[in-house]
């Protein structure tokens, strides 16, 4: 504990106060020197045994592509990656593109100010040309949106 003396006098009677501030220098030190352990223990600890692994006659896999977004900008414009396209040209589009992805996934994101029966016409569009579609780029929802109002808060 670290003691500092009292304000006031010098008295022989007063005793040294307290001090109640937390002296976070060995703290510091601790700290730095744990640091300096862990960086040079860190190349050390990666094994470096002699192992003969076995052979496959699989095939390797090819990486995946990049996944091919369409994106329904606030305007209700779409755009497939970003280039801006027509509703009407969608699918051929996708099609021109699907050729390099046999699964024929399709990311789909909706500016916020969306529509959700907008957002629906785009996902038909696309469950007609056989597409799967999986929603992303979802954000959180607002905080007074994100209560459910009863019948009885919605009242005044």
């Amino acid at each position: 504990m670290g003691a500092s003396i009292a304000e006031g006098g010098f008295d022989d009677d007063e005793e040294f106060a307290e001090a109640h501030e937390i002296n976070v220098t060995p703290f510091i030190d601790v700290m730095l020197v744990l640091l300096i352990i862990f960086m040079v223990a860190a190349p050390l600890s990666t094994v470096d045994l002699p192992i003969d692994l076995p052979t496959s006659t699989a095939t390797p896999q090819k990486k995946p592509d990049k996944p091919v977004y369409v994106s329904i900008k606030p305007d209700l414009t779409l755009a497939v990656g970003e280039k801006p396209i027509k509703r009407a040209d969608l699918i051929a589009t996708l099609d021109a593109e699907a050729e390099s992805n046999p699964e024929r996934l399709v990311f789909v994101r909706a500016d916020r100010v969306v529509a959700y029966g907008d957002l629906m016409d785009v996902l038909e569009l696309l469950r007609r040309g056989h597409y799967k579609m999986k929603l992303v780029a979802l954000e959180g929802v607002p905080d007074d949106a994100a209560q459910p109002q009863t019948p009885e808060a919605a009242k005044p």
